[in-house]
């Protein structure tokens, strides 16, 4: 597909049958990792995109193009793409922001948004809980996303959670282990993004201010992870209170949920679909 500033997207569908859906994912994440989504009895006709610089897609002509507004656009292109007049939208850590940037311009085109490990606006400072105090958080994302230029690859080999990284956090229970499979898949294509752009997608989104929600209209599904330290669940559950028509969904496990608890979430996703009121395509 091609965004409104003339940007080349490569964009993915699973070619299944279903209510219409766009997620709206974390950076960098590909498709596989929300695995019931790329079934065929899914229940949802799915689709989405690489974000700019990373998995195929094209990098703006004007390198400063990579604000949430702009992967608003790309979102766009994607749901005009697969012929969606109207659909749900799935959206994951930053993704969030997209997706509810998107709904914010066109509240006609969205019957919903499943939000995952994300807050509407303002990411940054939901960021390190329990580590990080309040008012440091949103140095503290800052510093974690300049960082990654230097030890992104390292890091992406232990992208996946595990048992060790809660137990380091001292929680009394474990969050569920992805399948390795899976988790293997996802983290060799996030070892292969350019971290120093990937580095610079992060920030620029960490730019996004937090949203007045108040124009939400259609019904909101916020889910937060009990270990995240990238989205803190509590501070997930605070926004919440601000949407109309939205609920919180707190989960045992990370800020990768789509891998530890892909069957849950997408539980939600067609409870959330469900209430929507969206006709199959």
């Amino acid at each position: 597909m091609i965004s409104r500033d003339g940007t080349g997207l490569r964009t993915w569908s699973n070619g299944a049958d279903g209510v219409p859906l766009v997620i709206s994912n974390g950076f960098g994440a590909p498709p596989a990792a929300w695995p019931r989504l790329a079934e065929a009895d899914c229940g949802f006709a799915a689709v989405s995109w690489w974000h700019r610089g990373l998995g195929g897609s094209e990098r703006p002509q004007d390198p400063k193009r990579i604000l949430v507004e702009d992967h608003v656009a790309d979102l766009e292109a994607t749901m005009d793409g697969a012929g969606f007049e109207r659909a749900v939208l799935l959206g994951w850590s930053f993704g969030v922001n997209v997706a509810f940037e998107f709904a914010r311009a066109h509240p006609e085109r969205v019957a919903g948004i499943l939000g995952v490990g994300g807050v509407p606006g303002g990411s940054f400072r939901a960021f390190g809980a329990p580590v990080a105090p309040g008012v440091l958080r949103e140095g503290a994302g800052r510093a974690a996303a300049w960082l990654l230029r230097l030890v992104g690859p390292p890091a992406a080999a232990l992208a996946c959670p595990t048992v060790d990284s809660a137990r380091a956090l001292g929680a009394g229970h474990v969050p569920p282990l992805p399948d390795p499979a899976t988790s293997a898949a996802v983290a060799r294509q996030f070892a292969a993004h350019p971290w120093t752009w990937y580095s610079e997608l992060l920030l620029a989104a960490g730019d996004h201010p937090a949203m007045d929600t108040g124009f939400v209209s259609f019904p909101v599904t916020l889910v937060g992870g009990t270990f995240d330290v990238a989205a803190a669940a509590p501070d997930i559950r605070a926004a919440t209170t601000t949407i109309p028509h939205a609920r919180f969904v707190p989960l045992v496990g990370t800020h990768f949920l789509p891998l530890e608890q892909p069957d849950r979430l997408h539980q939600e996703l067609v409870a959330l679909a469900a209430g929507a009121g969206l006709p199959r395509v």
